[in-house]
Parts: structure tokens; C-alpha cells; sequence
């Protein structure tokens, strides 16, 4: 039987492509996204479906773990999103794999100031990704980004994770890790969503 937490995402998504299926463009991506509702209303949600860079990610080895509301989902969030973001640890080996996951999904890449990134490790081995795949968007990020007093490196360490029926292994950040990245960042969607994980329990929170 499959995990419930495997289970909401998948229904998640099938929530997203009902709710965007005829939606006109906007204009707006995941980067402007209001700060309140999030990024279930821009362009970047139509379609979106984060399992084929995960399946990528995970055949090629690369030790990703999902953060924002994906993970949110995952841990019993009720709201969409319309993005995906990632842990990874950096280093030459591990961005090697990671241009083979973007590669092999004819990834658009840029850094943080938006310039274009070759899918080379070389190129992929700093702090901030931003990527755009056929059907997902978002950052890649490595503890190295400045992350305050939030202890990324420790929730890259020590996750949870659930597996897909053809094997994908989907790693993302424990319940109180992500409520308190939440409560770090403070804005409103992130208040209220670590409010709406604070208040539930959608069973074992390890994994």
C-alpha cells in the first residue's frame, strides 16, 4: 500500500492540473509570486508535477531534499503550490549527478543574478540553481547559501523520505524543520502554513 504522505503529493498534483487546466497566462512566475497566496496562481502552476525531476534526480544519484511546499504537502499541507525547491550538499561529484538529472529533462538553468548555466559540474557547483523543466520550476540550494541561524545542513543530513512505485526514493525535510524554516523566512503564506503543520498530525513524523 502506498505511504499517505506519497499519497497526498500525488493527489496534490492532480489538484494542480485540474485547477490550471485552461488557466490564461498572466505573465507571473514563481519569483513574483504574491507573498500571501503563493505560487498556485502564476503560469508556473500549469502543469506542474515535480515527480519526473525527482525520478531524474534520484537516477542519477544526487542527494536531494525537497523543501517549501512540496515538502509542506507531503507532511499534510492542504495548499498547492506551483514550485519545487531543493537541498543539495554542493561539491564536484554531487554536481556532476545533478547536471545529468538537469540534462537529461533539457533543463533551463541560471545563477541568482540570472545569468545562463551550462549543465556542467563545473558551472552547477555553487549556492543557488534556479531551474525550469517541462513540468516543474524552482531553486536548488546548498547549505553555502546564507541561511541565518537556520541549521540547513543538519536537515540535509537528517530527513525523512517515501518511495515511489518504480522506485524513486523523494527525500525532503522533517516536519519541524520545515516549520521552522518556515517561521524564519515570515511571510504571510509561511506563517500560516507552519500554523497549519504545527496543528496537525498526519502520523509518524520521521520516516
Amino acid at each position: 500500500m502506498s505511504d499517505p504522505r506519497l499519497q497526498r503529493l500525488e493527489r496534490a498534483v492532480e489538484q494542480i492540473a485540474a485547477a490550471t487546466r485552461d488557466r490564461p497566462s498572466t505573465g507571473v512566475r514563481h519569483d513574483d509570486a504574491p507573498e500571501d497566496t503563493g505560487t498556485i496562481g502564476t503560469d508556473d502552476a500549469v502543469g506542474f508535477d515535480p515527480f519526473p525531476l525527482l525520478r531524474a534526480l534520484h537516477r542519477s544519484g544526487v542527494v536531494a531534499v525537497v523543501m517549501g511546499q512540496v515538502a509542506g504537502i507531503l507532511h499534510g499541507s492542504t495548499e498547492l503550490t506551483g514550485d519545487l525547491d531543493l537541498l543539495w550538499g554542493g561539491g564536484a561529484d554531487q554536481a556532476g549527478r545533478l547536471a545529468q538529472a538537469f540534462t537529461s529533462l533539457d533543463a533551463t538553468l541560471t545563477d541568482a543574478a540570472g545569468a545562463a548555466l551550462l549543465p556542467t559540474a563545473a558551472a552547477l557547483d555553487i549556492s543557488k540553481i534556479n531551474f525550469r523543466t517541462p513540468t516543474a520550476c524552482g531553486d536548488c540550494c546548498t547549505p553555502g547559501l546564507p541561511w541565518g541561524s537556520v541549521p540547513v545542513a543538519d536537515y540535509l543530513a537528517d530527513h525523512d523520505l517515501v518511495t515511489r512505485a518504480d522506485g524513486t526514493v523523494i527525500r525532503f525535510v522533517r516536519r519541524d524543520a520545515l516549520i521552522a524554516m518556515r517561521l524564519a523566512v515570515g511571510r504571510t503564506k509561511d506563517l500560516r502554513r507552519a500554523a497549519e503543520l504545527a496543528a496537525t498530525d498526519f502520523g509518524p513524523r520521521r520516516g
